[in-house]
């Protein structure tokens, strides 16, 4: 069997975005954007410290692990997660958000230079007329912030992330000033935000080809670094994520489950779902449901039973025709068929597996396979048994519900 005759992948057939140049690397945002979602509780030191070796098992490149001018109990947080990092010796690049103030930076400063790692200093302000206007500020005022809060990180030797709230409702004149400044003040890292979850995949190409563009025109692409940050207001963060990185972003910000303000923050985990899909990144993501269960356990929240990939409807099926076809391939032992006739996102590839449930929708082989599975006699009477109760269901029948029939009819 030519498996690559099996699927006809409109995907990659005539035009297609073809994989980035650019190494993609990936920022995750759980531990401080994450938590402004209303909904969510504050996870305890050691929950955090075991988020940090979840994203460093599925690829994660960088993380932001708090805001210490929030206070001391947040610099007492960060110096723990730099501490870990620098400890076990984890393969993560730690960055601290920062108002464009000097007593958010000072903090990042301490923490870094008592902990002995660098800390990439994530300087941020608004930058749309709608937020100039709202906070009484003229575009003079956000310059001498930028220019202040770059002059310090650089003369304190941290690195230099910029990072412009609501970037993409910005005019053109407002998104070259403000980079423009930091770029010449030496900035590493630039970071271009949705932070109202506004734009569209198509409007992501055009600010960031107006961003490339300057970089260009300083001769600085290449030398600076640019990040994406994106929100789910209109349910495009994933999207966005994917035409940022064909505009040539570097690296992608988001959280895990997408938790975040409002409507949330791109999700991390769907984006590296997509993006090993799409064969722009190849690293083993058969851990990623770990990192996406423990990020929902210790921020308070329940994985949503229809959420992609990770939800615990993805890969299950009570719908006879549709479970007909899993099971065939499953009886042939070909995992790979399985995990493809009735699913667009091979669950093996994530650490997850094909389940077969039994109810209103499903067929006598439903019932057969699921006695199968688990060592039962599929006897004409047992059989009869589940499938009239299935039937005689508004739901499917609990594995307890059917063990429960088992053990009265054998």
């Amino acid at each position: 069997m030519d498996r690559d005759k099996l699927i006809w992948d409109w995907n990659v057939e005539g035009e297609h975005p073809q994989k980035p140049s650019q190494t993609i690397e990936l920022n995750d945002e759980t531990l401080r954007d994450g938590l402004q979602s209303p909904s969510a509780r504050t996870p305890a030191r050691d929950e955090m410290i075991t988020h940090l070796h979840h994203c460093a098992a599925v690829g994660i490149h960088a993380i932001n692990i708090g805001l210490p001018g929030a206070g001391p109990h947040v610099e007492e947080q960060v110096e723990a997660l730099a501490t870990e990092i620098r400890d076990s010796k984890l393969p993560l690049f730690p960055n601290c958000a920062a108002r464009t103030v000097r007593q958010d930076i000072e903090p990042i400063v301490r923490v870094s230079q008592k902990v002995g790692i660098p800390i990439e200093a994530a300087t941020f302000i608004g930058s749309s007329s709608i937020r100039m206007e709202v906070e009484n500020w003229d575009l003079d005022f956000l310059l001498k912030c930028v220019t202040d809060a770059i002059t310090l990180v650089k003369s304190e030797g941290l690195p230099a992330m910029f990072v412009t709230e609501d970037t993409v409702r910005a005019s053109p004149e407002i998104v070259r000033a403000l980079y423009g400044t930091a770029i010449d003040l030496g900035a590493d890292r630039i970071v271009v935000c949705d932070t109202t979850g506004h734009i569209t995949p198509w409007g992501v190409a055009n600010l960031l080809g107006c961003v490339f563009g300057l970089l260009d025109e300083k001769g600085m692409r290449g030398k600076v670094q640019v990040d994406w940050h994106g929100h789910m207001d209109r349910g495009l963060g994933v999207a966005n994520n994917i035409a940022a990185l064909q505009a040539g972003a570097n690296r992608l910000h988001g959280t895990a489950l997408g938790i975040g303000e409002r409507g949330g923050n791109a999700p991390l985990d769907l984006t590296m779902v997509n993006l090993k899909l799409m064969g722009w990144i190849d690293q083993d993501l058969t851990r990623l449901r770990e990192y996406v269960g423990h990020a929902a356990t210790i921020c308070g929240f329940d994985i949503p039973s229809m959420y992609p990939v990770f939800g615990s409807d993805a890969f299950e099926t009570g719908t006879g025709v549709h479970a007909a076809a899993v099971i065939k391939a499953l009886r042939r032992g070909d995992n790979w068929l399985a995990n493809r006739v009735y699913s667009g996102v091979p669950a093996d590839e994530f650490g997850l597996e094909q389940k077969i449930l039994v109810g209103p929708m499903s067929g006598k082989s439903n019932v057969v396979y699921w006695l199968e599975s688990r060592g039962h006699e599929t006897l004409d009477q047992t059989v009869a048994a589940i499938f009239q109760a299935a039937k005689d269901s508004r739901r499917n029948l609990t594995d307890d519900e059917i063990d429960e029939i088992v053990r009265h009819n054998t």
